[in-house]
C-alpha cells in the first residue's frame, strides 16, 4: 500500500468558522429533501421500473417528505415519462415540491421546463462541477470559463421560469465542492446569486454537496459556516447540504455542518447512492428524534419502511444499520441482557416517561419494533437476566432467581450445541418440557385436603407405572401435606428450599396462577419444578411433583 500517491485534495476554509463548535446538538430539523429517485435509483444494479418508483414515492409522501427529487427528466425517456405520470395522473399533493435536476446545458435544461409543465410546485435544480479536478481533468477551463456557465445557466433558468407557468424555485450546486477552493466556490455561488436575486418571494437553494468525502467532518462544517456567512442575500437563500458517504462519515458531516449553519439536507433513505452511498436520512432523522427533537418524518413504522425499500430498490438493509436493521436492538451479551431487563423494570416501577434504559438509545416500540422480538435475543452468550424478562415479557412466567439462572444455563447448552439462535418459542418449549406440570415418573392422580387445628389433613393417590398408591399425611399447610406423602411414598428425602407463586391470568385460557419450587437433595443439588393451574394450591403441588421427578431422572 502506498500512501506516497495520495495528498489532501481538499481546501480548508480561510480564516477561523468554528462557532459551530460551541453547539451541543441540532435544535431543529432541517428540511429534508429526498433524492432516492434519482441519485439512489441510479446506483442501483438494476434501476426501478414505473412502477416500483410509483411505490416508493408513496413512501416518500407517507414518510413526510415534502421536497422529493423525482429524476433528470432530460437524461431518460423513463425519467421523464415518470414526472409526467405524477404530474399527470394528479399525484403531486399541493404541499409537495417535485424537485428536477439538470445540467447547466441549453437544450437540457429546456427539455427540464417541459418536463415540469403542469406542477404545481418545482425546484429547477441546475448544477456544474467546479473542482480543480474537473476544471483541470475534465472540461480544461479557467475558473471564469467555469463560472460563465453557472453564471449563463441561472440567466437562462430565470428566463424560462418566466415563459413557463408553473411555480418553480431555484436550485444551485457547485458540483464537487469539497474539491473546490472555498473563496472560488463562494464567488460562483455569489455570481449565480446575483442573476436570480434573491428576495423574500423568492427563496433560491444553495446546495453544497459532497460530491466525494475528501476531508474530516469537521472541515466540511468550517467550510459551510464560510458559506453561510459570505453569501449574499443570505436571509433570503436556503443553505443546503448533499453529502455522499466516501469516508463513511456522511452523517457525521451533516451533522456537524447543521450546527454550521445549514439549512436543507438532502438525502436517500438507509442512504443509498452512489458509490458507498448518500447522506443515510433514516439515521440523521431517528438521531435527532433520540436528542428529543422532531425530525418532522414519520419513521413510526420501521419495519414496513424497510420492507417497502428493500422490494423496490433490491438492496438490502444491513441487520445491524442503526435504527432500522433488524439487529440493532438485539442484546446477546449475558450482561447487556441483565441491564436492559433491570432497566426496563425500573422504568415500569418508576412510572417513567423519559427513556434511560442502558444499552438502548431509543425505545423500540416507538419505531414498532417489540421487546420480545427485538431486544432480548438468545444464544450462547444469553444470561440469565435477558432470558428469563424474555419469558416473563413474551409468556408471563417469573422464575426466582436461582431457578432463572439454572433455566439459561440450560438454554444457553441447547444453543451452543445446536449453534443457534432460540426464539421465543423455543425457549418456552425448553422451559415447559423441563419444567412445566411434569407427570413422569410420579404423578398425583387424586388429593383430598381436610383443615384441622393447625394444619391440613391430606389423603393423596400417586400413580408411577400404572400403579396407584393411597398416603394419609398431615402438614402445616396442604403443600407440606402432600410432601410429607410423597417422602412417605418414595422413601427419598430432599428439603424445599424456595417457593414463589403469581398470578398469570390473561396470559392463557388454561391457567391462572403459577408456581415455582426449588428442593435440595440429601447431596445439597438443587431441582426444579413449576406448576400451573386455575387453582393456586393445585399449581404449587403441580411444581413440588415437577422438580422432585426432576431430582429422581
Amino acid at each position: 500500500m502506498d500512501t506516497g500517491k495520495y495528498s489532501i485534495g481538499y481546501f480548508p476554509a480561510p480564516g477561523n468558522h468554528y462557532k459551530w463548535v460551541y453547539k451541543d446538538h441540532i435544535e431543529k430539523a432541517p428540511a429534508w429533501c429526498s433524492v432516492d429517485l434519482r441519485d439512489g435509483n441510479q446506483s442501483l444494479v438494476i434501476p426501478m421500473s414505473l412502477e416500483e418508483k410509483l411505490e416508493f414515492y408513496k413512501l416518500l409522501l407517507k414518510v413526510g417528505f415534502k421536497e422529493i427529487e423525482v429524476g433528470f427528466p432530460a437524461a431518460s425517456e423513463t425519467e421523464y415519462e415518470f414526472l409526467r405520470t405524477l404530474i399527470e395522473k394528479d399525484m403531486i399533493p399541493q404541499d409537495v415540491t417535485v424537485q428536477v435536476l439538470t445540467q447547466c446545458r441549453e437544450h437540457i435544461i429546456r427539455k427540464t421546463f417541459d418536463a415540469c409543465k403542469g406542477a404545481p410546485s418545482s425546484i429547477i435544480h441546475f448544477y456544474n462541477s467546479v473542482s480543480v479536478a474537473q476544471r483541470e481533468q475534465v472540461f480544461k477551463k479557467s475558473k471564469e470559463e467555469i463560472k460563465k456557465i453557472a453564471v449563463e445557466g441561472a440567466r437562462l433558468v430565470k428566463q424560462l421560469a418566466s415563459e413557463y407557468e408553473g411555480n418553480f424555485r431555484f436550485e444551485y450546486s457547485p458540483e464537487s465542492f469539497t474539491g473546490t477552493e472555498p473563496e472560488y466556490a463562494l464567488e460562483v455561488c455569489n455570481a449565480v446569486l446575483d442573476v436570480l436575486e434573491p428576495s423574500e418571494t423568492n427563496n433560491v437553494i444553495i446546495n453544497l454537496p459532497v460530491t466525494v468525502e475528501m476531508s474530516m467532518p469537521h472541515v466540511y462544517a468550517s467550510q459551510v459556516e464560510y458559506m453561510s456567512e459570505n453569501l449574499k442575500y443570505r436571509e433570503f437563500v436556503t443553505l443546503s447540504l448533499h453529502p455522499h458517504n466516501d469516508r463513511g462519515t456522511g452523517v457525521a458531516d451533516t451533522e456537524l455542518a447543521l450546527l454550521a449553519g445549514a439549512d436543507r439536507v438532502e438525502g436517500t433513505l438507509f442512504g443509498n447512492g452512489e458509490r458507498t452511498g448518500n447522506v443515510d436520512v433514516i439515521t440523521l432523522a431517528m438521531n435527532m428524534y433520540s436528542h428529543g427533537v422532531d425530525p418532522r418524518l414519520d419513521l413510526s413504522n420501521m419495519p414496513e419502511i424497510v420492507e417497502t425499500y428493500e422490494k423496490c430498490t433490491r438492496m438490502h438493509v444491513y441487520e445491524r444499520s442503526p435504527y432500522g436493521g433488524a439487529l440493532v436492538f438485539a442484546a446477546f451479551s449475558g450482561s447487556h441482557q441483565d441491564a436492559i431487563a433491570k432497566g426496563m423494570k425500573w422504568r415500569e416501577e418508576k412510572n417513567l416517561h423519559r427513556w434511560t434504559v442502558p444499552y438502548i438509545p431509543i425505545d423500540p416500540k416507538d419505531i414498532s419494533r417489540t421487546y420480545d422480538a427485538d431486544v432480548i435475543r438468545v444464544n450462547s452468550q444469553s444470561g440469565k437476566g435477558g432470558i428469563g424478562y424474555l419469558l416473563e415479557q413474551a409468556y408471563g412466567y417469573v422464575l426466582p432467581a436461582q431457578m432463572r439462572e439454572h433455566f439459561s444455563y440450560l438454554c444457553k447448552s441447547i444453543s451452543d450445541h445446536d449453534h443457534r439462535e432460540l426464539k421465543n418459542y423455543d425457549v418456552l418449549k425448553i422451559f415447559t418440557e423441563n419444567y412445566l406440570n411434569l407427570p413422569l415418573p410420579v404423578s398425583i392422580s387424586n388429593m383430598s385436603f381436610v383443615q384441622k387445628d393447625g394444619g391440613v389433613d391430606a389423603y393423596v393417590t400417586f400413580s408411577r407405572d400404572g400403579k396407584k398408591n393411597t398416603f394419609h399425611t398431615a402438614g402445616n399447610g396442604s403443600l407440606d401435606a402432600v410432601s410429607n406423602a410423597l417422602k412417605e411414598y418414595t422413601g427419598d428425602s430432599y428439603t424445599l428450599k424456595v417457593y414463589t407463586e403469581h398470578s398469570v391470568e390473561g396470559r392463557s385460557s388454561d391457567a391462572t396462577a403459577a408456581a415455582y419450587i426449588g428442593i435440595e437433595s440429601e447431596d445439597g443439588k438443587m431441582y426444579w419444578g413449576a406448576g400451573t393451574d386455575t387453582d393456586i394450591i393445585r399449581a404449587s403441588i403441580h411444581a413440588l411433583m415437577s422438580a422432585y421427578n426432576n431430582m429422581i431422572k
